[in-house]
């Protein structure tokens, strides 16, 4: 499954962004210059094999039954007959995925003052049930704000 977000977040600016640095704040803030990744590279810098998450399929279905109830979410006869050819997540779920996963990973341990907005949100590959989950976060660009010179902000892409 992959969903590329591009997304500005706001932060504090300050000698440090992150208030509790830990192996993946630190590899992603490297002075929130913007990188590069290399092939292969951790999906997070530091992320653990334990860093997965497995998308349950009642959890799938049950966000679908209240929020996308769409046959291709709900059914899996149903969802054969579309262009899906089997059951598959919501977009939006993946989309709650990846904001669950990036606040797990790095923003709750940040100075972060939220997002002023989302660029692009493009759904790749389906995400099937019982698929495992990895969060990969590339900083694109950084900039301090003109109008609030101790705020900056972080482009991130964001890929699950």
């Amino acid at each position: 499954m992959c969903i590329i977000i591009y997304i500005l977040v706001m932060y504090k600016h300050t000698s440090s962004v992150f208030r509790n640095p830990g192996p993946m704040c630190e590899a992603l803030a490297d002075d929130l210059s913007p990188v590069q990744p290399a092939q292969g590279q951790a999906a997070v810098p530091g992320a653990r094999p334990d860093d997965l998450r497995r998308l349950l399929r009642d959890e799938m279905i049950a966000f679908a039954a209240e929020f996308d109830p769409q046959p291709m979410h709900l059914d899996e006869a149903a969802a054969r007959q579309t262009m899906m050819g089997g059951l598959c997540a919501s977009g939006w779920y993946g989309c709650c995925i990846l904001m669950r996963m990036m606040a797990d990973a790095f923003v709750l341990d940040s100075s972060s003052r939220g997002a002023p907005g989302v660029d692009e949100v493009k759904w790749l590959l389906p995400i099937r049930p019982e698929d495992e989950l990895r969060l990969r976060a590339t900083v694109m660009d950084t900039r301090v704000s003109n109008s609030r010179p101790d705020m900056g902000f972080v482009k991130l892409n964001l890929e699950l």
